[in-house]
Order: C-alpha cells, then structure tokens, then sequence
C-alpha cells in the first residue's frame, strides 16, 4: 500500500490557515487544482460522512467522503470513493499545527491507498506533486501576497 507525505510551512498562524482550508467544500477557493465542488444530498460541509463532488482543471470528477473534521485539532481526513485514477482504499488527512518559532504553521498531508504495482509510483507522484504541494504552494504564496 502506497503512502504519500509532503510537509510544507506557511509564514501564516495555524488560524489564519485554518480559517482558509477548514471548509470542506472550499477546495476551489485556494487550491489551484479545483474548479468547482458542492456538498451532496445538501449536507453541511462539517457532517462526517458527507461526500463532496468537484471536478479538477482536467475535467475530471473526484468524489470524497469526509472522515473526520477537528477545529480543535485543526485536521481534516476523507476518503477518495470515485476518480479516474485506479486508485482504490484511499485515505488522506490534512493537518495543520502551530510552529512555535514564530507565527508559522507546519502543514502535512498524508495519503495512502491501494493501486496496481505498475502505476503506484506514477500515481504517488502525481498525488504528492500535484495536489499536496500544489496546494501548500498557494497557500504560501495566498500568505506572502496577503
């Protein structure tokens, strides 16, 4: 089973970058990937169990079911139940923590999931090139522009 993790820090409080992230149905809103996404069967965004469906820049359609959701903790997890990829048991957590030295947050995100042998280092790749630095990227830079 493949695992991805990419770490990245913001020059942000872990508040600020909370309030950014936290709605699960905000992806379009700060990651460059996402173009569009809505909350299924009118679910709050915060409901564990609830599916967002949003479409990425290639047209693609990716379905996630939220797993876990902690302000407090400042966390999110979620599972992929639909994509084009042959991605299969997937689950992914996003998580934010206070960076001590400064008014900083140390931001990880983590996957793992099951995919043919073949493919598992092209699709790890992408997964953390792509959509998990791709994301802490324009946080960083939605920061240093703020």
């Amino acid at each position: 089973m493949p695992t991805v993790t990419i770490s990245s820090v913001i020059d942000a409080p872990v508040e600020k970058v909370w309030q950014r992230i936290r709605d699960y149905n905000g992806l379009p809103s700060w990651h460059p990937r996402m173009v569009e996404s809505h909350i299924e069967d009118g679910r709050a965004a915060t409901d564990i169990g609830c599916v967002r469906n949003f479409k990425v820049v290639s047209g693609a359609t990716i379905r996630e079911k939220l797993l876990a959701f902690s302000d407090d903790d400042h966390l999110v997890s979620y599972s992929i139940i639909e994509t084009p990829q042959p991605i299969s048991n997937h689950e992914a957590t996003l998580q934010l923590r206070r960076v001590t030295d400064g008014e900083r947050t140390y931001a990880e995100w983590t996957a793992t999931f099951d995919t043919p042998a073949d493919q598992a280092e092209t699709v790890a790749k992408g997964m953390g090139e792509n959509v998990f630095q791709g994301g802490f990227d324009a946080l960083k830079n939605h920061f240093a522009d703020a």
